[in-house]
């Protein structure tokens, strides 16, 4: 049985909805421990008509496996009342706080993977909290040089070589380093947590049809084309650097792994399109294994019994099968 750790995210958002349709439906497989404001998700139980019981976690305490309706918590309150919808800077540092708290319980082995729910960023940085997202707040947390944000679903894997920057700041962001040690991370994860003895991995270009020989850029020629022949010579299986606009067509696809895209909206909008709704966002090259939603805090939905909890499940049922592959 495994004990996933889940963080609910912006307390005003869906992330307490979604804990509650996971206290009503348990996922099969592991015992979910929502670190989180009891009050709050009890309140939010309340005025969706779904009411629950709350038990209070403890490290090492044990007890029955939660019946339908039980949602284990371990306490960490909100500084500030809730109001669905509603947001409240004075609860931004408790948001990070549950992600702190959850970081600290894998590491410690209490929790063998973590799911979380959408946070608001704009939110925390109004309370004058720097924050970039999850992906990076987990590196910093767990002293991690360098991580690979990936999403799951509709039948594809796609990673990232850069994640939350402005489009003009892309290119100088490709290095040969670091996309060097992005496509060792992918690699390696997909063996470790996917148990995919040898990934077959697709690289996109950055530039329109793969820089055209150089017309249309020089980064596939200067960088990204010499790190992949250098790992490819180091046994890792690359083809690229593909054109973007033709990577995803199904023949090409066809026996890939993942793709890497060189930025955001470059490999996630297809994704999305494929998957959005049951999507998962996994961190790669942590000491934990992280998954996440592929959407946001939905604030309009909050309370409204209308938020879908199908990435939420998605994202708990992968993070379940890497911590068996990682475990075993």
């Amino acid at each position: 049985m495994r004990t996933i750790a889940l963080t609910p995210g912006e307390p005003a958002g869906i992330g307490p909805d979604l804990c509650v349709a996971l206290a009503h439906a348990p996922p099969p497989g592991a015992r979910i421990v929502v670190v989180g404001d009891p009050e709050v998700l009890a309140a939010r139980a309340r005025a969706l008509g779904r009411p629950i019981t709350v038990r209070e976690w403890l490290p090492g305490h044990a007890s029955a496996y939660p019946a339908a309706g039980t949602l284990d918590v371990a306490v960490a309150r909100t500084a500030a009342p809730v109001a669905p919808g509603m947001l409240e800077p004075a609860n931004a540092r408790h948001v990070l706080e549950t992600i702190s708290v959850a970081v600290r319980g894998c590491e410690a082995g209490m929790f063998d993977a973590l799911v979380t729910a959408p946070v608001h960023k704009g939110v925390i940085n109004d309370a004058g909290l720097p924050f970039t997202g999850h992906t990076e707040m987990l590196a910093e947390l767990t002293g991690t040089p360098q991580v690979v944000m990936m999403l799951v679903g509709g039948g594809l894997r796609v990673a990232l070589a850069t994640t939350h920057l402005p489009l003009a700041a892309v290119p100088a962001a490709i290095t040969a380093p670091s996309l060097t040690r992005t496509l060792q991370i992918l690699d390696a994860a997909l063996r470790r947590d996917f148990g995919i003895a040898r990934p077959r991995i697709l690289v996109s270009g950055l530039n329109p049809h793969a820089g055209e020989g150089g017309h249309l850029g020089r980064e596939e020629i200067d960088v990204i084309s010499p790190v992949i022949a250098t790992l490819r010579a180091a046994g890792i299986d690359l083809h690229g650097p593909l054109p973007a606009d033709t990577l995803f067509n199904p023949e090409r696809l066809q026996g890939c792994d993942a793709v890497l895209a060189m930025f955001h909206d470059q490999g996630l909008p297809v994704l999305k399109y494929a998957s959005f709704g049951a999507g998962v966002n996994v961190t790669l090259g942590l000491p934990l294994i992280r998954t996440s939603v592929d959407h946001g805090t939905a604030l309009d939905l909050a309370g409204s019994g209308r938020a879908s909890d199908g990435s939420l499940r998605e994202a708990v049922a992968l993070a379940i099968e890497l911590a068996g592959h990682r475990g075993a």
